[in-house]
């Protein structure tokens, strides 16, 4: 499908909404083949840069930067534990929190990952000032989405 308003779709292609969501799946098919590499899905690979960020996080304080819930989090979570990347233990303090951290592995996937953003840059054909603009265009413009609701 073409991303021009010629494509015939001109109602659909006229939508924000949808260019952004057309943009989303393109950032995750250009993540693909990079992420696959390193054994991660897409999601995933947003828990492991939180976690590079700051390890030893509760699921919660996962789950709110990501706006997924916790039944989202938890399976993909599993996944990471599955592989060798995460533990995921009660919390010493309140055991009704779990506590999610790098493993060994995990901690040293993040050299592996470091080619990632400039592999993106690249493929989107944009300078580095035009992606950050647009970045912070879009960050805006969810959080007044959200402020809306």
């Amino acid at each position: 499908m073409s991303d021009s308003p010629k494509s015939g779709h001109a109602m659909l292609d006229s939508q924000l909404c949808f260019a952004v969501h057309s943009a989303a799946h393109a950032f995750t098919q250009a993540y693909k083949p990079l992420l696959t590499r390193l054994g991660l899905t897409y999601p995933q690979y947003l828990v492991m840069l939180l976690l590079w960020e700051r390890d030893d996080r509760s699921v919660g304080e996962l789950s709110e930067p990501l706006f997924l819930d916790s039944g989202t989090l938890s399976p993909l979570l599993k996944r990471l534990q599955a592989a060798g990347y995460v533990t995921r233990a009660p919390d010493p303090r309140d055991e009704r929190v779990t506590r999610v951290a790098l493993t060994a592995q995990g901690a040293a996937l993040r050299a592996e990952a470091r080619g990632i953003p400039k592999a993106i840059l690249r493929a989107s054909g944009l300078e580095i000032d035009q992606l950050i603009a647009l970045r912070d265009s879009i960050r805006r413009l969810g959080q007044s989405l959200r402020a809306a609701n």
